[in-house]
């Protein structure tokens, strides 16, 4: 069940027929599918349900469009689509709806989401990379409304930078640089800030992306008006409009009923995307949505009367099925056999994939259930097991919650007893567990042989008489020959381009390596992130700059809910190795104070979050992350730029491993851990501590997200028995990160003679100035007289009461 698009050539009228009987019957299927999904909701075979019934034949005239090569970036509203370009069954559809967790079965996420959010497989088994070129993509799909789109834009953009970079190997990824990214969208989503951004960024860089409006005049249950000036999305965004040859969007308009014009409209768009580099907006109007928004509620509720008739007499399926008998491409008795057996169809699909998800859970369930039983045969608690078991036995169709909770609370009662078949059951819910844990857990980072974490360090090299340089002297060089050596590296963001960025860390690169790779940009956050997202998406190895620390609030619900699920989602099938640069630590102001680290690491598991103490060490983590295939944020010291290292010899070589401390001081009386430019007032309060009789050992962090994964912190806690944690955040943030990763994962509280303290930021963001921040964050008197009170208390006859 595939769309046709071979419609370039002279087609004759059997033909012609065959093609859109076909794509009728796509239609149909798709609709019987949304109105059968819907009722296996509200049975409660499935937890929720979003359709696309409604917009069915504007997306058969998209897929007649889209060519392989081609990705798209949508909502979940685009199943028709889906299979129309042949990657969407039936038996697939109501997998989604069920959850499935074999990819094999339900390809689109293996039940990580909900039905409507569709993938392709740009990954083989082993993380490599599909021959993208030569299959249809869809970039996988996340629920927010409009989180697309930044997406879009990256996607749009590698296009471009295949055409007209020269030396990146572009075989598995680009022809020439003539793939179109397809974005979809809903007419009320259009409201959201991320959809705007994208348009201008869109139309400022110029790139192949064709975006359709679905315009059915309601966002759940809230009308138009109140959603979009001039209730017109493509009247307020006239003003994108190209003319007289000058940049901008071409704008197109069609009835999502019209079967005809819609075809020649998406021939268009895709003429002008695909040669041109042009960015097509295509308002999709007078579309209709049957069943309402989802499952959660009845349309009926918010439309009137005069409405639902409309709908129902304008419903883009039955003016194709009008269409057809008015030209005599068929007879209303061959339509009505046709849709008897799509029903037919439908059914079957649907009991297929029922049955394919309920077997296993059956058969898990007869194995917990005979072990039960055994226990049962040889416990006094008898007849309490068996309750549990006929619970489990009743129920129809279990889910593995039922089963793996069964047999934990049978454990209760066989506390005191023991038994072979204790022993078994013990044996089998461990094995159960490890079996199916990772069903719903795996994949959050690279489980294959590229992961970051596997990367071993490579010291940087130096002269025998060295040379102090600027921090930034370090990272330029570094990137100019990361530039050098990756072809397919790229560099963006605000200031990044021209001025070589306002530290001067890309210092003459834009004039070496052109304004397509070191690149400046407006400012718009979101769709930096989206830019990044979409080419690394398509192989390439982009380098996102974000100009401080706090801007990162601006991304930070794209990196959260797109960039960091990513490999999650798909189950380890697509992938976007995205490196986010920033820079913060020690700032001055409410707003350039970098205290957001807490909030940060919570939000973006999935990402790697960096923290090197200097330049050499951010440049090892770029050298790191390149030979890696993960996403990244790196934090750089914004005081770090002007202070002096040492010139190594080997750039572009050096790595600093992702995972790994590195203690600076050795010492016996106390561990401090801190990062960042914290980290080197630690160090330096550490030489004090010394003078007066306390040994600290220091050590930096390096990397939050993951953390110290040799433990060697609480190797350095067994020798001092005494921690503290230093960090410029604010109470509760980071450095309670730090403090349950040491206690709860090293178990360091077992060599603890005192309690653990962290030392941090105030609760508010620093005043502005040098005050400002001496007495908002650890300061280096803070940092003594705090280390000074412990050791007060565990010696006060050597160390008197300081203040």
């Amino acid at each position: 069940m595939q769309a046709k698009s071979d419609l370039n050539k002279e087609l004759s009228f059997e033909d012609f027929k065959s093609q859109v009987l076909n794509d009728y019957k796509i239609a149909v299927t798709s609709r019987e599918c949304s109105l059968l999904g819907r009722r296996e909701v509200l049975t409660g075979k499935a937890k929720f349900g979003i359709f696309g019934d409604g917009k069915e034949v504007p997306q058969l005239a998209w897929a007649k469009a889209f060519k392989n090569g081609d990705f798209r970036s949508g909502y979940y509203r685009d199943q028709t689509f889906m299979m129309a370009i042949g990657e969407l069954t039936i038996a697939q559809f109501f997998s989604g709806l069920y959850a499935n967790t074999d990819l094999a079965l339900e390809p689109m996420s293996g039940g990580r989401q909900m039905g409507g959010h569709f993938s392709t497989f740009s990954l083989d088994d082993n993380g490599n990379w599909n021959n993208l070129t030569k299959q249809k993509n869809s970039s996988a799909d996340i629920s927010p409304t409009a989180g697309q789109m930044p997406r879009l834009l990256g996607l749009a953009q590698a296009s471009k930078i295949y055409r007209n970079v020269e030396g990146i190997d572009t075989t598995k990824f680009s022809v020439e640089g003539n793939e179109i990214a397809w974005g979809t969208i809903g007419n009320a989503s259009t409201s959201e800030g991320l959809f705007f951004e994208t348009i201008n960024a869109a139309g400022v860089l110029q790139v192949p992306m064709v975006i359709s409006v679905w315009d059915d005049d309601y966002g759940i249950s809230v009308h138009a008006r109140h959603q979009t000036t001039k209730e017109n999305i493509s009247e307020i965004l006239s003003g994108f409009q190209r003319e007289n040859g000058s940049s901008g969007y071409e704008i197109l308009r069609v009835k999502g009923w019209d079967y005809v014009a819609l075809i020649e409209t998406y021939q268009e768009a895709e003429k002008i995307a695909r040669t041109e580099h042009v960015p097509v907006l295509i308002h999709v109007n007078e579309l209709t949505q049957p069943q309402g928004h989802s499952t959660s509620g009845s349309h009926e509720r918010y439309k009137n009367k005069e409405r639902l008739s409309w709908e129902a007499a304008n419903d883009c399926n039955v003016k194709l099925r009008e269409w057809m008998i008015e030209t005599g491409i068929s007879t209303d008795e061959e339509l009505i056999e046709l849709e008897k057996s799509i029903k037919k169809a439908v059914r079957e699909g649907k009991k297929a994939a029922w049955d394919a998800y309920l077997n296993p859970l059956l058969k898990e369930r007869t194995e917990a259930s005979n072990i039960i039983t055994q226990v049962a045969t040889s416990s006094s608690n008898k007849v309490f097991i068996n309750k549990i078991n006929n619970e489990l036995l009743a129920i129809t169709e279990p889910n593995r919650k039922d089963v793996a909770s069964a047999c934990r609370r049978v454990l209760r009662y066989v506390i005191s007893e023991e038994s072979s078949a204790k022993t078994q059951l013990l044996q089998w819910i461990d094995g159960f567990f490890n079996a199916v844990q990772p069903k719903y857990s795996s994949h959050l980072h690279n489980e294959t042989a590229s992961a970051a974490t596997n990367i071993k360090e490579v010291k940087p090299t130096y002269d025998t008489e060295k040379e102090d340089v600027d921090g930034r002297v370090v990272l330029r060089d570094n990137f100019d020959k990361i530039f050098s050596k990756y072809p397919q590296s790229l560099i963006f963001g605000e200031d990044s381009g021209a001025i070589g960025d306002v530290n001067q860390g890309l210092e003459g690169l834009q004039e070496k390596y052109g304004e397509l790779r070191v690149s400046d940009v407006g400012i718009r956050e979101a769709t930096i992130l989206g830019q990044g997202i979409g080419m690394a998406m398509r192989g390439l190895r982009p380098i996102a700059e974000i100009q401080y620390l706090d801007y990162i609030m601006y991304a930070l619900q794209i990196m959260s809910d797109d960039l960091a699920t990513l490999l999650y989602r798909t189950k380890g099938r697509q992938k976007a190795p995205l490196i986010i640069r920033t820079r913060g630590h020690r700032l001055e102001g409410i707003w350039h104070s970098g205290s957001q680290m807490g909030g940060v690491l919570n939000l973006i598991r999935g990402i790697y979050v960096l923290v090197p103490r200097n330049m050499t060490k951010a440049a090892g983590f770029y050298n790191t992350l390149l030979e890696s295939d993960e996403p990244a944020l790196v934090v750089e010291c914004l005081n770090g730029y002007r202070l002096k290292e040492p010139k190594p010899t080997n750039f572009g070589e050096f790595k600093t491993p992702i995972g790994v401390v590195e203690t600076l001081k050795e010492g016996h009386d106390i561990t401090l851990l801190s990062y960042g430019s914290t980290l080197r007032i630690v160090h330096d309060v550490a030489k004090e501590l010394q003078q007066i009789g306390i040994d600290a050992e220091v050590i930096d962090a390096q990397s939050l997200l993951p953390f110290d994964l040799n433990h060697d912190v609480v190797k350095s806690i067994a020798k001092t028995n005494r921690l503290m944690i230093i960090d410029e955040d604010v109470p509760g943030g980071a450095s309670a990160y730090l403090l349950d990763k040491v206690l709860n994962e090293q178990n360091a509280y077992e060599y603890l003679d005192s309690k653990p303290l962290t030392l941090t930021a105030k609760a508010h963001r620093p005043a502005y100035g040098t005050d400002g921040d001496y007495f908002s964050k650890p300061s280096a008197e803070d940092i003594f007289e705090a280390v000074y009170g412990v050791m007060h208390e565990v010696n006060p006859k050597d160390f008197p009461k300081l203040r």
